[in-house]
């Protein structure tokens, strides 16, 4: 299935929970010189323009990225601020929040030279637009299953590998999906930092992939899940954001329990913030 196109949904509150876990991850790795790869498996287009016909028809970015940057000039030294920073380097003009940068975007102005990026997306449409982004030399850009084309890939000749898993989960196999790929990926290359990222919907989908990592052998893993409003507040539709990392840089959690003290109040009344180590049983 081939419908999913993130730019319906760019900026919205999923990709700050989900970009300021992968900013904070990468700093961290960057901290070192060993060389890097970096794989994003399901890249989409890069960059969003926030007045894009899709982008507008859905402006779901209103509740996310929007009511951070109005608030900026309000915020004290923090890390919040550093990552709308970032977000304000990503704009074309001087003239506002005109864009929203997509993974590959953040994964793309990270790397040095000695690192790699292998950008994944399978939609045609999609990847088209990824090809006109402009990125460093050195990321490479792939029409193709980025679960299938993880795996071929591995092991990586660099030092590290950092993953990133964000799938549309359109269909219900993907999360049984994700958790066998992230298997492979953790026996090919046992201290990698993977991090997925799932949707929490009312149906519970997501713990089919919590079921599949458990069965996997993995047993420590940290969680985050940003939630909007509870799901019996609503019958349908995404609720929450999840966020997993295996491998996870030292200091994250108390890091990102920081950004999303200022996140949330936000974001509404009803949002709220948690996080802990998840441990299969």
């Amino acid at each position: 299935m081939l419908s999913y196109q993130h730019a319906y949904h760019a900026g919205n509150f999923a990709d700050v929970h989900k970009h300021l876990t992968l900013y904070i991850v990468t700093d961290y790795l960057l901290r070192k010189k060993s060389a890097i790869t970096y794989v994003d498996t399901h890249a989409g287009r890069g960059l969003y323009p926030l007045d894009a016909h899709e982008t507008q028809r859905l402006q779901e970015y209103r509740e996310g990225i929007w009511p951070l940057w109005q608030a900026r000039a309000a915020l004290e030294d923090s890390l919040l601020l550093t990552w709308l920073e970032a977000v304000a380097a990503a704009q074309i003009s001087a003239t506002g929040l005109t864009h929203y940068p997509g993974s590959p975007w953040w994964l793309g102005h990270s790397l040095r030279e000695q690192d790699q990026l292998r950008l994944f997306e399978l939609h045609p449409g999609e990847h088209k637009q990824l090809s006109a982004q402009a990125l460093l030399p050195n990321a490479q850009r792939v029409f193709g299953d980025g679960l299938a084309g993880l795996a071929a890939m591995l092991p990586v000749v660099t030092p590290r590998l950092c993953v990133l898993i964000d799938p549309s989960y359109e269909r219900k196999g993907e999360y049984q999906d994700v958790g066998d790929t992230v298997a492979y990926t953790l026996e090919k290359a046992r201290h990698a930092v993977v991090l997925i990222w799932y949707p929490l919907l009312p149906a519970g989908h997501h713990h089919i992939l919590l079921d599949a990592l458990k069965e996997s052998g993995l047993r420590k893993i940290w969680r985050s899940e940003l939630r909007l409003q509870e799901p019996g507040e609503q019958s349908h539709g995404m609720f929450g954001s999840g966020m997993l990392v295996i491998n996870p840089p030292w200091g994250l959690d108390k890091q990102l329990a920081g950004a999303m003290a200022d996140v949330t109040p936000l974001l509404g009344a009803t949002s709220r913030y948690q996080a802990d180590w998840w441990v299969g049983e």
